[in-house]
C-alpha cells in the first residue's frame, strides 16, 4: 500500500518522534510498502546546531521525502519549525495514498487533516503529547490554555477514522475533553539492532570512565522531565554508595541549572554530561550502566526508557504518565512523582544487591522484545488495512 505520514517533527530536529517514524518507515518498506514523508523544512542552522550535514535523509527508493514551506517556531525550540497549512494541490504528485497517517496536530497535521477530507483518504492520528504537562511552564494564564489547547487537540483528533497513541495515559486525558473516535494503544517501535544487552560491560565502563555503581539518563534536559529529582536521588544515594554515579546523556536549556544544582549539592565528581549521542553510542553508555532513571512527568511513554530496558537494564520511574504502563515489578520499580529519598532506596537497593539487579534486567530485556521494530511495523500494517477496509464498506 501507499502511506503518507504528515509530521511536524522530523529530521533533523532531534526527537523521539523523528526517530520512531522513520524506523517505522524503514520496516514498512521491508514488507514492500511505500512511505511518502510530509514534514517541515528546516534550514541550514537547524542543521548546525546538532552539527549535521546540511543534506537530506537517504531511506531507500520506497521512502520519499517531502519537505513543506516551514518557518522558525522558537516558541517550541531551537529547532522547531511551523508549517502553514496551504492544501496547494501539489502534495499528492506522486499518486494518491491508501491512507494518511498524522503524527502530530499542528500545521503539517492539519495539512493531513484537511487532504484526508478533501481527498477522501483514509485518516488515522497518532497523539504522542501531553499537553497538559507542557502548558504549566508558559509565563501567563496556564488553565485557559491547558482547556483550549486540549479542545483543539480533541477537536483535531474527533476527524480522524481512528486514533492511536502510545499509552493509555493520552487517551485518559483526550476523554474528559469529548474524545469519541476508535482507538487503541501501539508501543513506538524501538530499533533491537541497535539497542540490545551488552556482554562486555567492564570495558564500556572503562571508556566512558564510570564507577562499578552507575545510574544513567537519556533524554532533553528540559523542567518537565525532572532531572532535578533524579540528581537529588543520587546524592542522597552516595551516603551509603560512596562511589556512585550518574550519566547524563542529552542536551537542552536547563544544563546550566543542573550544573548548578549539581554544584550545590557537592556531587561534581558523581556526575557526568555526555551531551547528545548518536543512537549506537547511547546504546553503549546504556551498556556501561547499571540502573536507568527518570522522573518525568510529561511522558507519554519514554523512548529512552524503552531503549534502555532493551539494553537490559532495570528501571526506576515516578507514578507519572505512561511510565507506570512499562514499568512493573519485572523490570523495574515505580515511586511517587516528586520522591527523590524513594528514588535514592530504589538506588541503593538495585546497586547494592547484584542477583535482584540481574534478575530485573533480563525482565527489562524480555519485556520489550514484543517492541520490536518488525513487530509494531505488523501491528500498523494490520491496523492500516483495517481502516482502509472500514472506510471502502462506509462509502
Amino acid at each position: 500500500m501507499k502511506i503518507a505520514i504528515f509530521s511536524d517533527n522530523f529530521y533533523p530536529e532531534l526527537s523521539g518522534i523523528s526517530d520512531s517514524i522513520v524506523l517505522l518507515a524503514k520496516e514498512l518498506a521491508k514488507l514492500n510498502h511505500q512511505v511518502n514523508f510530509y514534514v517541515p523544512r528546516y534550514s541550514a542552522k537547524n542543521y548546525r546546531v546538532v552539527n549535521l550535514p546540511v543534506k537530506e535523509l537517504a531511506l531507500g527508493d520506497k521512502i520519499k521525502i517531502n519537505r513543506l514551506a516551514a518557518w522558525p517556531a522558537l516558541f517550541a525550540g531551537l529547532q522547531a519549525r511551523a508549517v502553514l497549512p496551504l492544501l496547494s494541490g501539489r502534495l499528492f504528485r506522486d499518486g494518491r495514498p491508501d491512507i494518511i497517517h498524522s503524527q502530530l496536530f499542528f500545521g503539517a497535521g492539519l495539512e493531513a487533516m484537511l487532504s484526508a477530507h478533501f481527498s477522501k483518504i483514509p485518516f488515522i492520528g497518532t497523539n504522542h503529547t501531553a499537553i497538559s504537562e507542557f502548558i504549566k511552564f508558559v509565563p501567563f494564564n496556564s488553565h485557559i490554555l491547558k482547556t483550549l489547547s486540549l479542545r483543539y487537540a480533541v477537536w483535531y483528533y474527533n476527524h480522524c477514522h481512528f486514533v492511536t497513541a502510545p499509552s493509555q495515559s493520552v487517551f485518559k486525558e483526550m476523554n474528559q475533553y469529548g474524545f469519541n473516535r476508535p482507538h487503541q494503544v501501539i508501543s513506538n517501535p524501538i530499533d533491537m539492532t541497535v539497542f540490545s544487552a551488552s556482554e562486555n560491560k567492564a570495558e564500556l565502563k572503562k571508556r566512558f570512565k564510570l564507577s562499578e555503581q552507575t545510574i544513567v539518563y537519556a533524554g532533553r534536559l528540559a523542567s518537565e522531565k525532572n532531572i532535578d529529582i533524579v540528581i537529588r536521588a543520587v546524592a542522597s544515594a552516595r551516603r551509603k554508595i560512596k562511589n556512585i554515579n550518574l550519566a547524563i546523556a542529552g542536551s537542552g536549556k536547563f544544563e546550566p541549572e543542573l550544573k548548578q544544582l549539581i554544584q550545590e549539592l557537592n556531587l561534581q565528581p558523581a556526575v557526568k554530561f555526555f551531551g547528545t549521542l548518536p543512537q549506537k553510542d547511547l546504546a553503549k553508555l546504556y551498556g556501561a550502566a547499571d540502573v536507568f532513571a527518570i522522573a518525568s512527568t510529561s511522558d507519554t511513554q519514554s523512548l529512552t526508557l524503552m531503549q534502555a530496558m532493551a539494553c537490559a537494564l532495570p528501571a526506576v520511574v515516578v507514578d507519572a504518565r505512561a511510565l507506570p504502563e512499562y514499568v512493573n515489578d519485572k523490570n523495574g520499580y515505580v515511586v511517587k512523582a516528586g520522591d527523590y529519598q524513594a528514588m535514592a532506596e530504589k538506588f541503593v537497593l538495585l546497586l547494592g544487591n547484584p542477583e535482584l539487579n540481574r534478575k530485573l534486567s533480563q525482565g527489562a530485556y524480555d519485556f520489550v522484545q514484543r517492541f520490536s521494530a518488525a513487530n509494531i511495523a505488523k501491528e500498523w500494517e494490520k491496523l492500516y488495512n483495517k481502516v482502509i477496509g472500514d472506510c471502502k464498506n462506509n462509502l
